[in-house]
């Protein structure tokens, strides 16, 4: 699918004359991916249940892998060896791999932050100490040969009020930018995304986001959130940055992927989105549909003959009932299977119709039938009643 032309096309077919809600195809090396998309995360090069064919027949189009993880286990080496990611895995589809940078949050405990980069301790060998630097993250994911390929960024947590670090931050997040580009090897057939931080300070977040747009990319990154912050200040971060991020390209929010989170953002007018939640909750026995969360665990659901969804079309819906699943969650491997797949389904049923509803220039109702399906009651969260008025959207 490569072009002589750019390793990244992205087009806008419609938009949303209401909200700032967008539906896109964007070509890639590797494929054609339609926006807004949820990418599922397979962390070490595998989704964990389901298998690469099975993932394609399902119609998915792009998946994520991260740098740290594979750069560790098994190794820029032997991903070299073998031709690199889509090969090693048998994927045929897109990836985007993810720098490394989150693992300052998620493994702080086992790292230390300098200009040069970011010094962890092995998770495999607590005695050896991995430095990871922007050039080498770059280095790990030229060689992995993603679509998309992340600057290693400055992580700091949301809930961090020491905003002399977080601008701090914000400063080295640009240069390691720069230094990233500078080593990019691989520019005819990868695209490197800077990532947007700031945390919840206006002023740093608009400072990055017009720091970064002033690079020669082909598509940005919002990050920095979904770590523990009120919803009021995620949405209100996430919309000043699509306000000022280019138009013509993608916009990718990382780490958001609650069914309520992806279409609020989507008013936004965010592309791209990722998040472990659909595929770590199927482990735990819990499927997603479109009134809530299912943990089938419980009691209620052991003489419950039903489909998860009536209205799904995957194989676990179609097969098996609520009551078979309830008595082999998390006790059987073939549950995590069922599950995860379920769950993947929706999420790209989800996104389907999001891009539906904007062709068709029925997203604002799509939004309200949303809401009202998850909340009866119309009792709804004010971060979402808010989030939307602000692109027009009023819950009735």
């Amino acid at each position: 699918m490569a072009t002589t032309k750019s390793p990244l096309i992205f087009t806008i077919l419609a938009e949303c004359h209401t909200s700032k809600a967008r539906t896109s195809r964007m070509i890639l090396q590797h494929g054609v991916v339609d926006t807004p998309v949820f990418m599922p995360v397979g962390t070490q090069g595998t989704l964990k249940g389901m298998l690469p064919e099975q993932l394609e027949k399902l119609g998915l189009q792009i998946m994520l892998a991260n740098t740290y993880h594979l750069g560790t286990k098994p190794g820029v080496e032997i991903l070299e060896k073998a031709g690199g990611l889509h090969k090693f895995m048998n994927w045929n589809g897109c990836l985007l791999t993810d720098s490394g940078g989150f693992q300052m949050v998620s493994l702080l405990k086992l790292a230390e932050i300098t200009e040069e980069g970011v010094l962890f301790q092995s998770l495999n060998d607590q005695k050896a100490e991995v430095m990871l630097t922007p050039e080498h993250s770059i280095e790990i994911q030229n060689v992995i040969g993603a679509d998309i390929i992340m600057q290693l960024d400055d992580v700091v947590k949301t809930t961090n009020p020491d905003k002399i670090r977080i601008e701090e931050s914000v400063h080295r997040t640009t240069r390691w930018l720069d230094r990233c580009l500078k080593a990019h090897k691989k520019p005819d057939s990868q695209n490197v995304f800077p990532i947007v931080q700031g945390t919840l300070y206006d002023d740093l977040r608009e400072q990055s986001a017009k720091d970064h747009i002033q690079r020669d990319v082909r598509g940005f990154a919002i990050g920095g959130l979904s770590g523990g912050e009120s919803k009021d200040d995620f949405w209100r971060m996430v919309h000043l940055s699509t306000d000022i991020l280019p138009k013509d390209k993608p916009r990718y929010l990382m780490g958001v992927g609650f069914a309520e989170d992806l279409v609020v953002c989507s008013a936004l007018g965010v592309d791209m989105f990722d998040c472990v939640f659909p595929t770590r909750t199927a482990r735990f026995g819990c499927a997603l549909t479109r009134t809530g969360q299912l943990n089938l665990k419980k009691e209620q659901f052991k003489k419950d003959f039903r489909p998860i969804d009536d209205n799904c079309p995957c194989n676990t819906c179609r097969d098996y009932t609520r009551a078979y699943l309830s008595g082999i969650v998390t006790l059987l491997p073939v549950a995590c299977h069922l599950l995860t797949e379920h769950n993947v389904v929706f999420q790209m049923c989800l996104m389907k119709d999001i891009r539906e509803s904007i062709k068709t220039n029925m997203f604002p109702d799509f939004v309200k039938k949303f809401m009202v399906e998850a909340y009866p009651d119309k009792n709804y969260p004010s971060w979402i009643r808010d989030s939307l008025s602000a692109v027009n959207i009023k819950l009735l």
